[in-house]
């Protein structure tokens, strides 16, 4: 009988979810939290034996405890009706995740440091081993963490390695160009990989995609899974699927060792629509970018993310009275709006984390 298993990460609750908000607009924060519970619907309905969360449960490291109560209480939830819980924490964490009494739940198991859980699944023993984010040259002391796990200790039976981490090939959009990670310090070689695992599972990266090749494009012995983010958290994510995984276990020959990942989904939310606008007309008044931007949103998804980008050659004036009170005052209350102008313009790869 195949094992099945969801794996999603990087909902970064809290996101644009303030609980005493000094302005009344439509907050994406809601968003995040509808993406998390879908996620976790085949886990309720139990079409599934487990559930791994990759880390950035918070989308920072300091957050109120009724968003940790709000956070935890589906997987409370879950826990109670006998779904085993396992959960890395992220570098949103800072490798600790803040509501500690869910460590005393006998369904939920934390990687709170490396190390290795032991569950068992219609007869078959399952090692979950993993580790919180690492901050100091991962690259560097990535196989002295693994073996701090247990991992060449635990007995036969497939095996998981879980993560919060940056691997060799993995890739993600940058100013419309892809970006692939390849000999950081806090980016782990695929040659340093276990060969024995079943799957390697990591958080952090928020695109969705699973790593079968090395840089060279030579096979590497166990593909790496990554769930993406269950939201897009930048613009830089418009044109991606946000989603999470349901992947299952199943047997190569007759050892317990043989286990492998034979198949698995990848599971699209219905994530809001993000749209940029570009504002090409140099030196136009405030009555004609008005008019612009009518005629414009009339167009688009009245539930859109919109940006709108003024490239270099616009207008004083714009930019002194195109402020977010008076997008508030001039946009549909349905969708979020913001402004961009060209000098303010993002281009740090870790702002997409």
């Amino acid at each position: 009988m195949a094992i099945r298993f969801l794996f999603l990460s990087d909902t970064h609750l809290g996101f644009d979810y303030p609980f005493k908000p000094r302005v009344e607009r439509r907050r994406r924060g809601p968003d995040f939290f509808e993406m998390y519970n879908k996620a976790l619907e085949p886990a309720r309905k139990k079409e599934v034996d487990f559930v791994i969360h990759g880390g950035d449960i918070f989308f920072r490291s300091k957050i109120p405890p009724l968003l940790v109560q709000m956070a935890f209480e589906p997987l409370l939830n879950l826990a109670d009706k006998d779904i085993p819980i396992f959960i890395v924490p992220g570098n949103h964490e800072r490798s600790l995740i803040p509501y500690r009494l869910l460590a005393s739940h006998k369904n939920i198991h934390i990687f709170n440091k490396p190390r290795s859980f032991f569950i068992n699944i219609n007869g078959v023993p399952i090692t979950l081993s993993g580790f919180p984010y690492i901050r100091d040259n991962i690259r560097l002391n990535f196989q002295k963490i693994l073996k701090e796990t247990g991992w060449y200790e635990k007995p036969p039976g497939p095996s998981l390695l879980c993560m919060h981490h940056i691997i060799e090939g993995a890739s993600l959009k940058v100013n419309d160009k892809f970006h692939i990670f390849r000999n950081n310090s806090d980016v782990i070689r695929t040659s340093d990989l276990p060969i024995d695992a079943s799957a390697i599972l990591s958080g952090h990266i928020h695109r969705f995609q699973v790593l079968s090749q090395d840089l060279t494009g030579k096979k590497i012995s166990t593909s790496v899974f990554y769930p993406g983010s269950t939201e897009r958290t930048s613009f830089a994510e418009k044109d991606e699927s946000k989603g999470y995984l349901i992947l299952s276990l199943g047997q190569k020959d007759f050892h317990l060792a043989d286990y492998i990942v034979d198949s698995w989904e990848f599971i699209t939310l219905p994530s809001r629509p993000m749209i940029i606008l570009d504002m090409f007309q140099h030196n136009c008044t405030i009555t004609e970018f008005h008019t612009w931007l009518n005629s414009n949103l009339r167009e688009l998804p009245q539930n859109g993310i919109i940006k709108i980008r003024f490239p270099n050659g616009y207008s004083k004036e714009l930019e002194i009275t195109v402020t977010a009170a008076w997008i508030r005052t001039h946009t549909p209350s349905s969708m979020n709006v913001e402004s961009e102008f060209y000098r303010n313009r993002i281009t740090k790869t870790e702002s997409y984390l």
